[in-house]
């Protein structure tokens, strides 16, 4: 339920009580004197009169087991209304006082089919969007073009007279060129349809371009995108107020789009999560695969925050259905891991070069992979590895960048002997070094670490402590003063180095 409602235009509707957080597969609407909804259903009140009827309506929903509740403003915010939904748990939703219930069913009727179809059929609201741009050429008897507020186009009209370049680049590369971009910019257009829903004149710009005849298109104070016409000529008033209602038609289809692919995500993440989890899901995508921990060096986003960063990364490099979800407030991609050099979005080649891309801006940002799955059976494995190395990444005992398990095992395989000793040096020389240090200020433990590091080696161990090989062997000698050091067993020199690797982690 929170999903649908997040993914829908604030402006339209808004989360008043959540109650049981529900998933929604359809939406109803109340008849009097019958259930109120089932399980799955969201329930319109349409045609209440006064709280008094709104709190009946959430009884009856409650003892049917619906979803929730959708009633207008202000009846939603009433307070024995919220205090019902409150008790009763299901979710209440308030909608704005001058949306349509036709509008409405069709938003989320539409949210919900398409979420749950298998894969998006061959026609659908981009189809409709074209026939909106046709429709818009016809009123305005010139070409048309139909863009988001991020100057991307959505559809276009298919006569091509009276165009001009800056219109075939624009179709061509599916988005506004840089250079008309500027144009528009300067001239204020883009700041105009921000803040107002009238249409704006474009003088004539770079390469050629004609005038153009921009109509906001707005939901509940919210600039959705625009209508362009190219405007050789100028466009009569009452065809300029057409296309003003069109305008509203429009708005309707992209806060439909955007639902369906708010929906679509979720619930594609929700498949994910469970593959992870479980490993018994299937993952749409070929075999083999890698799970691989996204991150950055900001500690205050949340898990939201993250996803959406990560999701604006690989659209705009390609990756246009990413496998993306979050799992226990870690953020994960699954991609493939074929051989050979290729780089299609989505594989691991190509996340490498899109770190090499976004880390010269944001040194923070990492992404860790764990070990390769030939079967979905080894997903959840290649998920605790690849958030064992975005750990040791996020503690800083592991740099920032793009990271395989092949290239980190080693560090891994420390850790985690580490971990399970819980902490406790137990025994040993170390927990008398220690001591000794602390209470005379030697330096006795980063000594034995550096000694076995390098193998025994002397010359070695004084240059990485920059102290004359004969203070290094003082201090040896010293140690073995302290205490028993029986070195020459391979398995206490390990046990040894993973007891001081450990008291290193503990003490950043």
């Amino acid at each position: 339920m929170t999903d649908l409602v997040d993914s829908l235009s604030p402006g339209l509707l808004r989360m008043v009580e959540d109650g049981r957080d529900a998933p929604v597969h359809d939406v109803v609407l109340a008849e009097p004197g019958e259930a109120a909804g089932q399980p799955g259903e969201l329930v319109l009140g349409v045609g209440l009169t006064g709280p008094a009827d709104a709190v009946a309506l959430l009884e009856r929903a409650g003892s049917a087991g619906a979803a929730g509740v959708v009633l207008k403003a202000p009846l939603a915010g009433a307070p024995e209304v919220v205090a019902a939904a409150r008790r009763l748990r299901p979710a209440l939703v308030e909608l704005q006082p001058d949306t349509s219930w036709t509008h409405v069913i069709w938003l989320v009727r539409g949210a919900i089919d398409r979420a749950h179809a298998p894969l998006p059929g061959p026609s659908g609201p981009h189809d409709d969007l074209f026939a909106l741009a046709d429709t818009a050429a016809e009123i305005a008897d010139a070409p048309v073009t139909l863009e988001d507020a991020r100057s991307r186009v959505l559809a276009y009209s298919g006569r091509q007279d009276s165009t001009d370049p800056a219109r075939v680049s624009t179709i061509v590369g599916r988005r506004v060129p840089p250079q008309v971009i500027a144009h528009l910019r300067a001239s204020g257009v883009f700041r105009k349809l921000a803040r107002s829903s009238d249409p704006v004149l474009v003088p004539e710009g770079p390469d050629g371009m004609l005038p153009r005849l921009v109509v906001p298109v707005r939901a509940g104070g919210e600039w959705l995108g625009s209508i362009w016409v190219v405007a050789r000529t100028p466009i009569p008033a009452d065809r300029v107020r057409r296309l003003a209602d069109l305008a509203s038609v429009l708005a309707l289809h992209l806060l439909r789009m955007r639902a369906e692919a708010g929906v679509a995500r979720r619930v594609s993440a929700d498949r994910l999560r469970a593959a992870l989890r479980d490993g018994a899901h299937p993952v749409p995508a070929p075999p083999p695969w890698r799970v691989v921990a996204l991150g950055s060096g900001d500690d205050t986003e949340d898990v939201r925050q993250r996803l959406d960063l990560w999701d604006a990364i690989v659209h705009r490099f390609g990756w246009h259905r990413p496998l993306l979800t979050d799992v226990d407030d870690t953020l994960f991609a699954v991609l493939t891991d074929p051989p050979g050099p290729r780089r299609d979005a989505g594989t691991m080649p190509w996340l490498h070069h899109v770190l090499a891309q976004v880390r010269s801006h944001d040194r923070t940002l990492y992404a860790a992979a764990g070990g390769l799955a030939r079967s979905p059976a080894d997903l959840p494995r290649s998920r605790d590895e690849a958030a064992e190395l975005a750990a040791l990444i996020a503690t800083g005992r592991l740099a920032p960048g793009s990271l395989r398990l092949e290239d980190a095992w080693d560090a891994l395989i420390v850790e985690r002997a580490r971990k399970a000793g819980g902490g406790d040096l137990l025994g040993g020389p170390v927990p008398a070094l220690r001591s000794h240090d602390e209470r005379h200020g030697t330096a006795f433990l980063p000594t034995l670490a550096a000694w076995l590091d390098h193998y025994g080696d002397t010359k070695g161990t004084a240059q990485a402590l920059d102290v004359h090989p004969n203070t290094l062997r003082h201090r040896l000698r010293r140690m073995s003063e302290v205490t028993a050091m029986d070195l020459a067993s391979p398995r206490v020199r390990l046990a040894v180095r993973l007891q001081l690797s450990a008291l290193h982690a503990r003490n950043d």
